[in-house]
């Protein structure tokens, strides 16, 4: 959505839906096109992104693109938006569940659906043209990747991760904040698979949490709020009520990523 369209649709638009948004003082009307202007890539509608999605669409932001490739399963519903019941028992593809309700959430935004999974090849192709990125996923390859390629193209994304009822949450604007390699080389070793919900488990609330926290940074960076975003890393145990924020304030000064542009998640 280009800045004709939003302009047009200004006469056509009714701002009342957004009035408790609007009537912040650091957010106001302006804040509001902001958003209406505004274009986001959530990589994955699973436990995140399904979260993340539906609550920025109902915020109001502009253009919103999902990429998944995977279907509802009944596994699933505890703790991801958008899917019932009958979504899983005919195995409906998430991006197709996923489109239909936000749409409905929200006419105004438009929804992009790519039916893929991000990998090296193509996520140039599905960033380039968005203004923030909303990490979705269940692994760190694909994590390490989209952190190669947002510090490459000057992206900011957000990053989330639960396992079990523990979260973490960071914020990296290109320029300003360390990358995902100034905290770890590599992705972490993940003996079982335990670096994924699936064996370990996850609760479901966890997961909305993280996913809210992710929404706002977002709205935070779209809305023209970027110095209000969260300098630290955000870690939580919704279960044992402990949360602790680790200054991440500073790239590390031998990043291979951010200070030294070796991409090396992009490469073959």
């Amino acid at each position: 959505m280009g800045d004709s369209e939003i302009d047009n649709q200004q006469s056509t638009i009714d701002l009342s839906r957004y009035a408790r948004q609007t009537s912040l003082k650091d957010f106001g009307v302006e804040g509001q096109w902001s958003l209406l202007k505004g274009r986001v890539l959530v990589v994955g509608v699973g436990g995140l992104g399904s979260w993340v999605s539906e609550l920025l669409a109902r915020s109001g932001v502009g253009f919103i693109r999902i990429v998944d490739d995977d279907s509802v399963e009944l596994t699933n519903i505890h703790r991801q938006a958008l899917y019932t019941e009958k979504d899983a028992a005919a195995r409906k593809l998430k991006i197709d569940v996923a489109a239909q309700r936000l749409r409905e959430i929200n006419s105004n935004v438009a929804i992009e659906t790519v039916y893929a999974r991000l990998d090296r090849l193509n996520a140039e192709k599905l960033m380039q043209d968005v203004d923030v990125v909303v990490d979705g996923t269940d692994n760190f390859e694909t994590r390490f990747i989209l952190n190669d390629c947002a510090m490459k193209l000057s992206k900011p994304w957000v990053f989330a991760g639960v396992l079990g009822t523990k979260a973490q949450m960071m914020t990296v604007v290109p320029g300003k904040t360390p990358c995902l390699r100034c905290l770890m080389d590599a992705p972490p070793s993940c003996d079982g698979g335990n670096c994924r919900c699936g064996p370990g488990g996850v609760l479901g609330v966890a997961v909305a949490i993280a996913a809210s926290f992710e929404a706002t940074e977002a709205v935070k960076i779209l809305s023209g709020h970027v110095d209000r975003i969260n300098p630290y890393l955000l870690v939580f145990d919704v279960w044992s009520n402990s949360i602790k924020q680790i200054d991440v304030s500073t790239p590390r000064a031998d990043c291979p990523c951010c200070v030294k542009k070796d991409f090396a998640f992009l490469e073959p």
